[in-house]
This record gives C-alpha cells, sequence and structure tokens, in this order.
C-alpha cells in the first residue's frame, strides 16, 4: 500500500480513482479503459509538476519517506559478495550503523552506512538510524581495515543525527563522532559518500567527510533538522518550513554552494516510487566516481579532500 505525504493528496486521490475504475473494468461488461488511461496520463503529469518544484521543506518530506530505499536494500540490489562486519572492539556493536567488504560494479570496498529499519520492529532495533559511540568507532575501525588492504570505501548516509541520549554522551558521543570524521579526512584511499536520505548533523558528517560526496535529488543534508532549528529561532517548530528554506537543506542549494559533487536524480515521484531505477542510477553513479578516483594517489587524495573541504564557508 503506497504511503502519501501530504503535499501528495490530490495525487492520491488520483490514482485512488483510478485503482477503482480499473477494479470496474475488469468486473463489467463496460469498455472504460480510455477513462483509465485519461486519469492515468493526468496522475502522471500531476505527480511529475508536483516533484518539479518541490519546497524544501517537502523534499525533507521526501527523504524521510518510510518507503525509501535503505542500506540493506541497496546491499541487496547493488553489491555482490557482502561480508558484514560488527563491533566496534571496545564496547558493543551498534546497528544503527552496518558496514562490511562488498563488490561494487566488480570492484572491492569497505561499504559503510547507516541503517533505518523498514518496519515499527526494525526501526526500533536499528534505532531509526541515530548511532551511538560504538556505530561511529565500528566505522573507524572499519575504514583503518580498507585503509590497511588499499580498498576504497563507500559510505551510504541516512539519519536524522548521532543519538542524544544520556548513555551515549557517557560513552563518548562528540569525541566518536569527531574521531570518526578526522579518520575520513586521514584516508590514504578514496572515499566517495552519497547522502541517500537525511543527511543529518555530525553524525553525518562523520561518514561523509569524502573525497566525493553525491547526493540523491531529494535527499537533504543539514546541521540541524529543520524543526530543531524552528525550535531555536522562533520557539515553535510549526515553522519548520520557513527554517528548511533558510538553511539551504536541498542537494540543489547544496551543489550549488560547493557543499556535495554530484546530484543523483530520483525517479519521478521520489526514489521509494521506485526503488530499482534509483538503485540501479545510483550504482551506475558510483562505479563512475570509483573510476574517477582509482586513479589517484594517497597525497593526490590526502590533498584533495583537504582542499575541498576548507573552501566550504
Amino acid at each position: 500500500m503506497q504511503t502519501y505525504l501530504d503535499f501528495e493528496k490530490p495525487i492520491a486521490e488520483l490514482e485512488a480513482r483510478v485503482r477503482e475504475l480499473r477494479d470496474t473494468a475488469s468486473e463489467g461488461a463496460i469498455d472504460i479503459h480510455a477513462d483509465v488511461d485519461r486519469l492515468e496520463a493526468k496522475a502522471a503529469r500531476m505527480l511529475r509538476d508536483t516533484y518539479s518544484k518541490l519546497t524544501p521543506w517537502q523534499k525533507a518530506q521526501v527523504a524521510r519517506h518510510p518507503e525509501r530505499p535503505h542500506f540493506t536494500d541497496f546491499i541487496e540490489a547493488m553489491t555482490t559478495d557482502f561480508v558484514p562486519l560488527a563491533g566496534d572492539r571496545a564496547f558493543a556493536d551498534d546497528p544503527a550503523i552496518l558496514g562490511g567488504f562488498a563488490r561494487i560494479g566488480g570492484r572491492r570496498v569497505m561499504l559503510i552506512g547507516h541503517e533505518k529499519g523498514e518496519d515499527t520492529a526494525s526501526r526500533l532495533r536499528h534505532n531509526f538510524g541515530m548511532a551511538k559511540p560504538e556505530g561511529y568507532r565500528k566505522a573507524i575501525r572499519l575504514m583503518r581495515l580498507a585503509d590497511r588492504f588499499g580498498l576504497p570505501v563507500l559510505t551510504l548516509v541516512d539519519t536524522p543525527g548521532a543519538f542524544p541520549g544520556v548513555e551515549a554522551e557517557e560513552r563518548g558521543q562528540a569525541e566518536a563522532i569527531a574521531r570518526a570524521t578526522q579518520e575520513c579526512l586521514g584516508l590514504g584511499v578514496p572515499l566517495i559518500a552519497v547522502i541517500v536520505g537525511e543527511g543529518g548533523s555530525g553524525g553525518a558528517v562523520a561518514l561523509a567527510a569524502a573525497n566525493r560526496v553525491l547526493m540523491f535529488e531529494h535527499a537533504v543534508y543539514s546541521v540541524i533538522s529543520p524543526e530543531g532549528c524552528a525550535s531555536i529561532l522562533w520557539r515553535t517548530a510549526d515553522r519548520a518550513a520557513d527554517a528548511a528554506e533558510a538553511m539551504k537543506i536541498t542537494a540543489q542549494d547544496l551543489h550549488a554552494l560547493g557543499v556535495i559533487d554530484r546530484i543523483v536524480p530520483e525517479p519521478v515521484g521520489g526514489a521509494h516510487r521506485d526503488r530499482e531505477l534509483a538503485i540501479a542510477t545510483l550504482e551506475a553513479a558510483i562505479v563512475e566516481e570509483l573510476s574517477g578516483c582509482s586513479s589517484l594517489g594517497s597525497r593526490e587524495l590526502l590533498a584533495q579532500r583537504r582542499a575541498k573541504f576548507l573552501a566550504i564557508g
């Protein structure tokens, strides 16, 4: 059952009408296929028009859509020979960040990313993609392993932010995030990061201080959530749409500002409407970026990363 966002209500009503007519056509003797085709074309046109002019706040809603592909979906559809690696070798394993060896386009990589979960049970298990210190320390361990074996690192970012709980702070959340960011910047192998959904705060940057930062067309990337920003500036989360507009959180804004390097197009209606096409498009972009980085030596990669982030701001 398709989940519709608030601004998609007119599309939802039209597509529901199309389904009703299809059921009627299959049961009755009257030929109404022409009417069905006309309404389908109208619904497709409405969907295309709506998604061609989304506001930043609407893009944030799309980025959070529960049916967008998650890390485990990318593993299944985009990789072969995935070997999961767990634990930070210090405290525990954090299921909010997953990782391991994989092959993409025939190339061996270390793949690391946030996992939000597909349903209520898995979302609770993965803590909605909000990692604790052990998650970032696991990511550091895997990046160091990749560096030792000369493997490119690919990170898929999709988190509202690092977990803000007391236990996370007690175990050094800020330090773990800082160390993960430092590790990204110091890698002697190519690092490619993709913002596939939400890129929230330092919890996202910790996996995204990369040579090349890609972003899905309707993903968002920001220092704080629109609701959080609105709560600070206006003392109410009701002005989240105003905050989203002011913060420049969209892929288009961030590409213009030089924060990201490439926008990966999504199917009409968002990645959740056609997961297979969205993942295939991303895979092609990643393979191309890996090929582009493979000719660079360690010094060139470090210099490129340093220049890139020093130029921001």
